[in-house]
């Protein structure tokens, strides 16, 4: 097969959803998934679609009534048939050639291209996205693909080694074999397909296990990946839960790397069974673990207020501040602290709250666990800061709670310090820059940050000292783009990967080093 001749990766545009044919499209693929809701998924082990006695089913959070899909509840027996399954699977397609495996991911790239809608309407139903953060969600996945597969390319290469007189030597990346791929919710197709399309990418087979929170979009990457090309057995999809099918997959001899994405209890549990060598295990396996973070906004003295502020609003609230990179700490300098937390309010305050569908700025969380602890953090909140908007559950029949605001808190409050995962956010005030840089860094994590600030000194102060894996000076602290801003924290919130970047594949494969003696 001649080599791929691919064009420069770009991002995926956005959809502009002010233009009709945006509007149109996404509400004809909302009709067509409604009609699709309470659809019943089976587990893919290799060429078989297998289904259970037991089932499960996920909710709609904006109409907690309404059932988005049923799947299966794996147990111990299907983790194994998976494993094995991907096993057989990787004998052959570690030796596919990468032109080809790079062909099947740019395919399904096409092919999720053409439904995007389609993909994102899921993403309303099942997770409450609003039309934007589920349509930003898919074109993420579609960079994923694309630039993956121009990844796999250039890892194929290798690379040159110093000259000697008697020997050539050469250096080539090799798969490693099966990976056990463990995705949160919030992010229910981009963040599955680029652990498990960086994997497939490199000549690894993959079983994944779905959050039992937003399956649906599990089975919509297998779909783009079985249309594309892809064989039986490279991807295989148990659903279930932590203990029935999470644990024993990370568990099985036959898993050679864990990529997991989740929140740092989970995170830790899995760095730690991973690193216990099983009978019959022959290599020590590898983690990716992305485990969250506590973000912080700065806003120094000089800065742009109207920008910060605007900034503030999308980094803390968008997706209800269901996101690893919300900015859930907006740290002001204390001579802008009035005019900054002022207009910080009226913008929060106008936020509006209802159905995804309908396209609010503001939808639901997840479900009713994580509605319970959100709001169990708004009475801690109530104690830790002066409540300036919010702090109580919004109206309809989903899992609603208006954006809230805490004022005057405590660096080391608990609101300030842990990882709350919906809409509050704690407004804390520095007395100058050093202090705001100190705040920033005084938690355990270190994923995402922003500084809005006009001083030069100040921003290379930043760039320097705020200790996080991504660093935006003058932007908001989310939105990052796959080849543009790789993605992945320090501390607590993760291992140090960088998903799309030029390092990540090297975590899917092992280097391997052959030397030839001239005659």
């Amino acid at each position: 097969m001649p080599p791929l001749a691919l064009p420069e990766f770009r991002n995926e545009p956005l959809t502009d959803f002010t233009q009709e044919a945006g509007r149109e499209a996404m509400t004809a693929a909302l009709d067509e998934v409604g009609r699709e809701l309470g659809k019943a998924f089976p587990l893919i082990v290799g060429d078989e679609r297998l289904r259970l006695d037991g089932t499960f089913t996920s909710w709609n959070p904006s109409l907690n009534t309404q059932a988005a899909a049923i799947c299966q509840k794996g147990t111990p027996r299907e983790v194994t048939l998976a494993v094995e399954a991907a096993d057989r699977a990787f004998r052959s397609w570690s030796r596919v050639p990468v032109e080809e495996r790079a062909a099947v991911l740019l395919r399904a790239a096409g092919l999720l291209r053409r439904r995007k809608s389609w993909a994102a309407a899921w993403q309303v139903y099942e997770v409450g996205k609003n039309w934007a953060e589920a349509d930003a969600d898919v074109a993420e996945t579609i960079d994923f693909l694309e630039y993956y597969a121009r990844e796999a390319l250039r890892y194929a290469h290798g690379h040159e080694m110093a000259p000697h007189i008697q020997e050539f030597s050469e250096y080539v990346y090799l798969p490693i074999g099966v990976v056990a791929v463990i995705p949160p919710w919030n992010f229910p197709l981009a963040i599955p397909v680029g652990m498990a399309s960086a994997a497939i990418a490199a000549g690894n087979t993959v079983v994944l296990k779905p959050s039992s929170d937003s399956p649906a979009s599990a089975y919509v990457f297998h779909d783009v990946m079985e249309a594309a090309g892809l064989p039986p057995g490279v991807l295989n999809i148990v659903t279930g839960s932590g203990g029935d099918v999470g644990d024993p997959l990370v568990l099985h001899p036959r898993v050679r790397m864990v990529a997991f994405t989740g929140s740092k209890e989970v995170g830790l549990r899995i760095y730690a069974q991973a690193a216990q060598v099983q009978p019959g295990q022959i290599w020590l396996k590898r983690v990716i673990a992305e485990m969250g973070g506590k973000n912080a906004v700065i806003v120094d003295e000089n800065a742009d207020l109207d920008e910060a502020v605007a900034a503030a609003v999308a980094s803390g609230y968008g997706f209800q501040g269901q996101k690893c990179s919300a900015g859930s700490r907006l740290v002001v300098h204390e001579r802008r602290y009035r005019d900054v937390l002022d207009a910080f309010v009226t913008k929060v305050r106008a936020l509006q709250v209802g159905p995804a569908k309908d396209n609010h700025p503001v939808g639901p969380v997840i479900n009713g666990r994580a509605m319970a602890t959100v709001m169990e953090y708004i009475g801690v909140g109530k104690r830790e800061g002066r409540l300036m908007a919010g702090g109580e559950p919004g109206d309809g029949e989903g899992f609603f709670i208006q954006p809230t605001v805490f004022a005057d808190v405590d660096p080391q409050a608990r609101i300030a310090q842990e990882e709350i995962f919906g809409p509050v956010v704690a407004v804390i005030k520095a007395r100058d820059f050093d202090h705001a840089l100190a705040i920033a860094n005084g938690t355990e994590y270190g994923l995402t940050g922003a500084v809005f600030s006009r001083d030069a000194e100040h921003l290379a102060r930043a760039r320097r000292e705020f200790h996080c894996g991504n660093l935006y000076l003058n932007r908001k602290c989310t939105g990052a783009l796959v080849g543009v801003h790789p993605f992945g924290g320090f501390n607590m919130s993760g291992t140090d990967a960088k998903a799309g970047g030029p390092d990540y594949l090297g975590y899917f494969l092992q280097p391997k080093v052959v030397s030839i003696k001239h005659r």
